[in-house]
């Protein structure tokens, strides 16, 4: 199964360059929810809040931005510099479709492992383990 082609975006991928790891999930997910204001800086704060009580460095954000850009699974720009910045421009950054398709395989994936695991351990009756 080396290659396949994506039926809903018509896209072609490897299936293993698909597979993220947490940490890059953590900031796909974070540019999904900032939307149009996700930027360096504010991408750094809310993957510093979904992570926590783990710190989170904002190099660690920055070399995972140009990673996620480099398979294609973001886009980035620079906005026109600004005054408040001393002519200096923020870059921003969207999620492309292949980032969006490699953010919804791994949460289904956490999920399916999720479930394993509180099927194995007898939590399913649990109210609290609905995934």
């Amino acid at each position: 199964m080396e290659g396949m082609v994506d039926a809903h975006c018509d896209i072609s991928y490897n299936v293993y360059q698909m597979a993220i790891g947490q940490f890059e999930q953590l900031v796909l997910t974070a540019i999904l929810s900032l939307r149009d204001d996700a930027y360096g800086v504010s991408i750094h704060s809310k993957v510093a809040d979904l992570a926590k009580p783990k710190s989170v460095s904002l190099g660690a954000v920055y070399v995972t931005l140009d990673r996620l850009e480099d398979k294609g699974y973001l886009a980035s720009w620079l906005a026109d510099p600004t005054p408040e910045r001393g002519g200096r421009s923020k870059r921003f950054y969207r999620l492309e479709a292949l980032g969006e398709r490699a953010l919804r395989e791994s949460v289904e994936t956490a999920r399916r492992v999720w479930r394993e695991v509180g099927r194995v351990r007898g939590w399913l009756k649990s109210c609290w383990f609905k995934l």
